[in-house]
């Protein structure tokens, strides 16, 4: 099985996309629409403070009726991360998402952010795993 690491890896898209905390949300909504993504990695520096998602703008402005131009991200953001190790391996990512009804989990490594992986990423790499063991086993019954 691969690890968080080995699937950031066979990302084509591995760059870090994070907003400060202090920016408008119309801005991570900008990020988030270009990169087609559905969530950024709120930091200071390099310092991991929380996560903001298309989930925390439905329920913290759209809902509330607050305007996105003067919100800032630190006000919807996702405070409590739930993070997965670089050497973890990638069915824990999916336990941990599916415990925590998350859909994006921050990869560390040495207490530094290295990626995301999202839901997508973890599914993608679910039915690759079972392929190649339903292969093993054709490959064994056969032989």
């Amino acid at each position: 099985m691969k690890t968080a690491q080995q699937i950031l890896n066979d990302k084509t898209y591995n760059e870090i996309l994070s907003i400060e905390p202090d920016r408008p949300v119309i801005d991570a909504l900008i990020i988030m629409a270009e990169y087609k993504i559905g969530a950024l990695l709120v930091m200071n520096k390099n310092k991991l403070l929380g996560i903001v998602s298309e989930r925390d703008y439905a329920r913290e402005i759209i809902l509330k009726g607050k305007s996105s131009k003067i919100s800032t991200v630190e006000e919807i953001m996702t405070k409590n991360i739930i993070t997965i190790d670089a050497n973890d391996r990638f069915d824990k990512g999916l336990e941990l998402m599916t415990e925590n009804r998350i859909r994006h989990l921050p990869v560390m490594e040495n207490k530094k952010v290295i990626g995301m992986l999202s839901l997508g990423d973890l599914a993608k790499e679910t039915i690759s795993h079972q392929k190649f063991l339903i292969e093993q086993l054709e490959s064994f019954i056969a032989g």
